[in-house]
């Protein structure tokens, strides 16, 4: 059993989904392991991960849309506001998401189903860097 890990810096352009499978990918084929499992961490509680269709762009505006109705912004209930009205909805919805992803490679690749893709999905309206960390192990 041998392993390999890395960070990937992740731009985003603000209440967006970014797609970084590819850059996944390259750096998982470089890695030098054939099979076993991939994981994804992301470093932030206002930005998560997500497994996602990657054919219709209208699949990522869908969600974008739902996840701001499902958690406005500007509600009474929240407390913590100390970084602008986006602040705590992004936390909550970082919460109802995921910040680590597991996917099995076999060969080199990530044994995705044929419309799957990884996604960033940043929780706030600004741009954000933020940082992924890969961490592969396997044979």
């Amino acid at each position: 059993m041998r392993q390999a890990q890395a960070r990937l810096t992740v731009e985003t352009g603000g209440g967006d989904l970014i797609d970084v499978t590819d850059r996944i990918a390259l750096w998982l084929a470089g890695a030098g392991l054939n099979d076993g499992l991939l994981t994804v961490f992301c470093r932030h509680t206002s930005a998560s991960l997500l497994i996602q269709e990657n054919a219709d762009p209208d699949v990522q505006r869908d969600l974008i849309a739902f996840f701001r109705r499902l958690v406005p912004e500007g509600d009474p209930l929240y407390r913590h506001t100390a970084e602008g009205p986006d602040d705590m909805p992004a936390h909550v919805r970082a919460a109802l998401t995921q910040t680590q992803l597991q996917v099995p490679f076999e060969r080199g690749r990530m044994v995705l189903g044929t419309w799957q893709g990884i996604y960033v999905f940043e929780h706030r309206r600004r741009p954000h860097r933020r940082e992924l960390v890969l961490h592969a192990l396997g044979d």
